[in-house]
């Protein structure tokens, strides 16, 4: 791994991260960025006060799975080796979490808005960009062998704790649920939880298959000097 090149890289990609989720909470608070309510809906009015608008921002999957991914690639541009038990879980987690992002926006979500000016150009860095960046960077720079089969278990903590944050922030902001899925309102709690349980077996199943690719991609890197030196 070229290490100048892959702390450029994990740079940009937190660059990336911080403009785009400064542009939204920015949006929210001044009350122009619009929100899919749980229902399908748009509305602009979410959270009622500027803080409460900017707050309601941070309890989008999208902007976690982005924050997390912008930490994690922020600490790598700072220092690659990085061997950590809690670090390979949040680096892991976060590259499920922003593959999953991408994916289910382009997919379900992208033609639910109609975005223009500064909401379109922050729309595009977390659901677009950063997405591509983190899976690319992770492909091209690694680091290898952060995975583990311990770690690809722990990731499942992510997606259920924000299904827990949820349920229990929902009632406490005037039953407002950022996605359909976790909404207690509408589907009632045994629902929910279930939405929950399956979220969480494609977490760890989408985190066998990165641990397995990152697998088979550091024996590939191993290999490849042997090849060079025959």
């Amino acid at each position: 791994m070229d290490k100048k090149w892959a702390r450029a890289w994990f740079a940009a990609t937190a660059a990336c991260v911080a403009v785009g989720v400064i542009i939204g909470v920015v949006l929210s608070w001044q009350n122009h960025m619009p929100v899919v309510a749980a229902t399908g809906e748009s509305y602009e009015k979410f959270g009622g006060s500027p803080l409460g608008r900017a707050l309601n921002d941070f309890a989008f999957f999208t902007v976690q799975s982005n924050l997390i991914v912008g930490v994690t690639c922020l600490l790598l541009a700072i220092n690659p080796n990085r061997p950590s038990t809690v670090f390979r879980v949040f680096r892991l987690a976060g590259l499920v979490a922003i593959s999953v992002t991408g994916i289910v926006f382009h997919v379900a979500l992208g033609d639910l808005l109609e975005l223009d000016s500064w909401a379109l150009a922050a729309d595009r860095l977390k659901h677009f960009v950063v997405p591509i960046m983190a899976v690319v960077g992770w492909l091209a720079f690694g680091p290898r062998g952060l995975t583990s089969p311990r770690i690809v278990k722990l990731t499942v903590l992510f997606p259920l704790a924000y299904m827990l944050f949820t349920i229990i922030r929902g009632p406490l902001s005037s039953d407002w649920y950022p996605y359909p899925f976790a909404n207690v309102e509408a589907l009632g709690y045994l629902k929910v939880i279930i939405n929950g349980v399956w979220i969480g077996l494609l977490f760890v199943a989408l985190a066998a298959g990165a641990a397995w690719l990152d697998k088979r991609l550091q024996t590939k890197e191993a290999v490849s000097p042997a090849q060079r030196a025959d």
